[in-house]
């Protein structure tokens, strides 16, 4: 499915109810799996999630194809090493078996969990047999994912002894880590993170069995983008966040002031606003805590004639797909000059927007086709495959057309 986007018609003043956070819900699923008791509210309509719950409740399993879901991957690696009836083969997507997991499977091997490899060592697809685990001191690098940290953290009140994590290394996406241990915490684990050592007691059952989820951040980047590229004046409400949210993404709030946006809450909305255009020439962002907005930022950068560096990227290129490559790929479509590293990447120039159509690959990966969607307002696009986007945000299309970024005669909304 491809879609053509056109801004002509765009509606300011509008409100979205954005869907529960993945990264929350996602957690929230494997504690709920170990302690049943436990409620959620607001949970999350991604693929993702739709993932985690068949996974979760697949107990007579033999296989589980996890497709693109990289999250699910690596939290159901640890939930299952720790079933002592488990015997299940954890798989997914051509490009899942590129994704790294051996980190964490080392760390698991280390408190004695049975995992072996089926194809190419330190990728899926991977056997898993269950077992009690009773020793409680593993070691884990820290510079490739935070997930594989999240992942132990998660299981680890439920173990006879509990779990210290000692980290070594540049910590990744720091603010997912926490966003694990708040939560805990929240429930009524104890469970502390002090340098590099994160401790966690044993609980046989959670003091606190209803959360909350609340909406995702990243999903709100997109319309952050979109308000930035809009004239002044223009103005979108979206619900339902937190001032004190858990997701390191939040700090888009402080970032889009930048850009001319002013995020404003009230009650469980947060009120977004073009105040002013933006008069910066050129920016740097450092973003080792929260690479998911890189997209984003760089799009919204390109319609606005910003030139930019954004560093602390090396976990893109393990990503749904090497998003470094990927936004090179496109942004040159563009006419832009970009440069990539290992961990950065640069957009060296302004460019000149057409009347021509522009057609965007989106690499199986959702966070291309809606990070580029905002760029309606510079420039008609074609996204291809634009399905992609229920890997975390089902209801994208419908939600642009509510602000009136209307769609080619070929795409309908199903």
């Amino acid at each position: 499915m491809d879609i053509t986007l056109d801004s002509k018609n765009f509606i300011t003043n509008q409100h979205l109810t954005i869907s529960g956070s993945k990264s929350e819900t996602n957690r929230l699923l494997v504690l709920q799996a170990l302690y049943p008791d436990l409620q959620i509210e607001n949970v999350s309509d991604s693929d993702d999630s739709e993932v985690m719950k068949k996974a979760l409740s697949s107990k007579k399993a033999k296989e589980i194809d996890v497709h693109h879901a990289g999250t699910a991957m690596r939290f159901l690696t640890s939930y299952f090493a720790i079933q002592p009836d488990a015997d299940i083969v954890l798989t997914g997507s051509s490009r899942m078996k590129e994704r790294p997991i051996q980190i964490l499977v080392d760390a698991l091997k280390q408190l004695d969990a049975d995992i072996t490899y089926l194809e190419k060592e330190g990728f899926p697809p991977i056997r898993i047999k269950g077992k009690t685990i009773h020793k409680n001191i593993v070691e884990i690098e820290t510079n490739v994912s935070s997930q594989y940290i999240s992942s132990l953290m998660l299981i680890a009140s439920s173990l006879p002894n509990g779990l210290k994590i000692n980290l070594k290394g540049n910590t990744t996406s720091a603010p997912y880590i926490r966003m694990t241990l708040q939560m805990l915490n929240t429930l009524g684990v104890d469970a502390d993170f002090n340098e590099n050592r994160i401790k966690i007691l044993p609980a046989h059952q959670l003091k606190n069995n209803l959360f909350t989820v609340e909406s995702d951040w990243s999903s709100a980047s997109y319309f952050y983008s979109i308000i930035a590229l809009a004239p002044i004046g223009s103005r979108i409400s979206l619900s339902c966040f937190k001032p004190d949210s858990l997701q390191g993404d939040a700090i888009l709030a402080e970032i889009y002031k930048d850009f001319g946006v002013r995020t404003t809450f009230q009650n469980t909305e947060i009120i977004l606003e073009k105040t002013v255009n933006c008069q910066l020439s050129t920016i740097n962002y450092q973003l080792n805590n929260t690479p998911d907005i890189a997209q984003t930022l760089i799009v919204t950068c390109l319609g606005l004639g910003i030139t930019c560096t954004l560093t602390g990227l090396h976990t893109l290129k393990i990503k749904e797909t090497d998003r470094l490559q990927a936004l090179k790929n496109e942004l040159e479509k563009f006419g832009a000059k970009v440069a990539i590293t290992d961990d950065s990447i640069e957009l060296k120039n302004k460019v000149v927007f057409t009347d021509s159509v522009i057609e965007i690959e989106t690499y199986q990966d959702h966070r291309m086709a809606m990070a580029f969607a905002p760029l309606a307002f510079r420039q008609k696009l074609r996204i291809k495959n634009a399905e992609v986007v229920s890997k975390s945000y089902p209801c994208f299309w419908k939600d642009l057309k509510v602000i009136g970024l209307h769609y080619g005669e070929k795409f309908k909304i199903l």
